[in-house]
């Protein structure tokens, strides 16, 4: 009787058999996991910045090239208010009377009120298209990457 109690005992006390290949397989399935998952977040990483770089530099060239055609209406602008301001200075030269002169005035300040309205109209439109143009790639790039995010 006395070896089974001590075998009983040797029982309670003895630790359960440890395979450490399974340990090992375990952490080889852990790592390569995490190798992996950090991989795709890699990909997903540099496919978001390659998008967003081009879609920077369309930006880029869009506003430049939305600067060039505002400064071209700025300038045609310029150009006829000159030329209506140099004709105006060319009809005064003839004017025989005070009646004449204040006649040729009002229309020179009617028709140049109605120049800058127009004006104005046309810059406010080509800025706002430039504006539109402008943010399009970088309105896509967001929409595109908020669809990605909801989906995963």
């Amino acid at each position: 009787m006395a070896t089974k109690k001590t075998t009983a005992s040797a029982d309670v006390f003895e630790f359960p058999a440890f395979d450490v290949s399974k340990m090992t397989d375990n952490y080889r399935e852990m790592a390569d996991k995490s190798v992996n998952q950090t991989k795709e977040a890699y990909a997903k990483a540099k496919t978001v910045a390659e998008d967003a770089t081009k879609a920077m530099e369309t930006t880029l060239e869009t506003a430049q090239a939305g600067t060039v055609e505002l400064s071209l209406k700025a300038i045609d602008a310029a150009r006829g208010n000159v030329e209506h301001s140099l004709s105006h200075m060319e009809a005064l030269l003839g004017v025989k009377s005070v009646a004449q002169m204040i006649e040729l005035q009002t229309g020179f300040f009617r028709k140049q009120a109605e120049m800058m309205a127009d004006q104005a109209k046309t810059m406010q439109e080509t800025a706002r298209k430039v504006a539109e143009d402008v943010t399009k790639p970088t309105k896509a790039v967001a929409e595109k990457a908020m669809s990605e995010i909801k989906v995963a």
